[in-house]
């Protein structure tokens, strides 16, 4: 398998991404849409998930496709940018009919961002109105590091970001991987240098740095995130010791196929991509951790043989996630009152 041309989850033809990003807010919001609804499904491993319609893509619920999955930042707030994406959706009369009435299904998760440095004071909640900019941003080309949903993300270490990666298989299917890494645990290992995710990296696309040829690693937990979220909180005279950031957390993302698959084949899609975050992310799935993944297929490629290639499938999604994971922090960059430093900023 190869990377698609753009290295991005846009290489699954007929998917578009739309980022909006408020940078005085350090945060924003990432839509997944596509030219005809999608099937979809997802499976959540982390213990403090914030999402929207997730129960209605079980494989047992009755609603077969939805029409756009949505990543947002701003914790509980960030859950209202699906409303701006079915608002979107809804002026294009795009949405499941029911007589005269046109329901646009938009699920969605969140992480927390709530505190990075960006300014929380606003009266109206703005991610409404971030989460119909993105749906407006759509296209098959977008950024990653520092925009959409990974605008004020934060690893342990580093800062987080927005990530995304892309294979082709031997039989023709494409898979990508889009997310959103915000996690409790590091994305680099001790000295930030070198990713988790080395082994699985293609042509340098986060630095060719190569894995770490340390041995015994993942034992040390330390993070500057919670301690700097803690800091944060001190100076507004908060008691910043007992505040629960370990629970600030999440990774999440959308992992997606042209490979023609059912809820349930998709459900297993998500399960197998969760691999993805164990590879590139240490510690995950942790108590405080959100981690969710939606699996989407567009359906536009039959598959000859469904239980042997779905296996396939599964595996290049973890190793697309994994990749996103260290892409989005790769590709972050310094702003003002960052809380944490970006990769690149401090390699020598």
């Amino acid at each position: 398998m190869t990377p698609g041309p753009k290295n991005l989850i846009t290489d699954v033809p007929g998917l578009m991404v739309g980022n909006a990003s408020d940078a005085a807010l350090k945060s924003g919001t990432t839509v997944l849409l596509a030219a005809e609804p999608l099937t979809a499904s997802v499976h959540v491993m982390g213990g403090a998930p914030g999402t929207r319609e997730t129960d209605l893509l079980a494989p047992d619920k009755s609603v077969a496709k939805i029409d756009a999955l949505v990543l947002s930042g701003g914790s509980a707030f960030g859950l209202d940018a699906c409303s701006g994406v079915v608002d979107g959706l809804r002026a294009q009369g795009r949405g499941f009919a029911l007589g005269p009435a046109i329901i646009p299904l938009v699920p969605g998760a969140i992480l927390f961002d709530l505190l990075n440095g960006g300014d929380k004071d606003w009266q109206d909640n703005p991610y409404r109105a971030l989460g119909r900019a993105a749906f407006e941003d759509a296209s098959d080309d977008f950024a990653l590091g520092s925009h959409g949903a990974g605008t004020g993300a934060l690893t342990a270490m580093l800062k987080g970001g927005l990530g995304s990666a892309s294979f082709v298989l031997e039989n023709g299917v494409t898979v990508g991987a889009l997310v959103a890494a915000n996690p409790m645990g590091s994305v680099t290992t001790p000295g930030d240098r070198h990713f988790w995710a080395a082994p699985f990296e293609v042509d340098g696309e986060f630095g060719g740095a190569g894995p770490d040829s340390a041995v015994g690693l993942g034992r040390n937990l330390d993070s500057r995130k919670m301690q700097a979220m803690r800091a944060l909180a001190a100076g507004e005279g908060l008691p910043g010791e007992d505040l629960p950031t370990e629970r600030g957390n999440t990774t999440i993302a959308i992992v997606a196929t042209d490979a023609a698959l059912t809820k349930a084949e998709c459900q297993r899609m998500a399960t197998a991509a969760h691999d993805g975050i164990g590879r590139a992310t240490v510690p995950a799935h942790a108590p405080g951790d959100g981690d969710l993944v939606f699996a989407a297929s567009t359906g536009t490629r039959v598959l000859a043989s469904p239980e042997a290639e779905l296996g396939q499938i599964g595996h290049a999604a973890a190793l697309c996630l994994s990749r996103a994971i260290a892409r989005a922090v790769y590709s972050a960059r310094p702003a003002e009152k960052d809380l944490l430093p970006c990769w690149s900023a401090i390699q020598t």
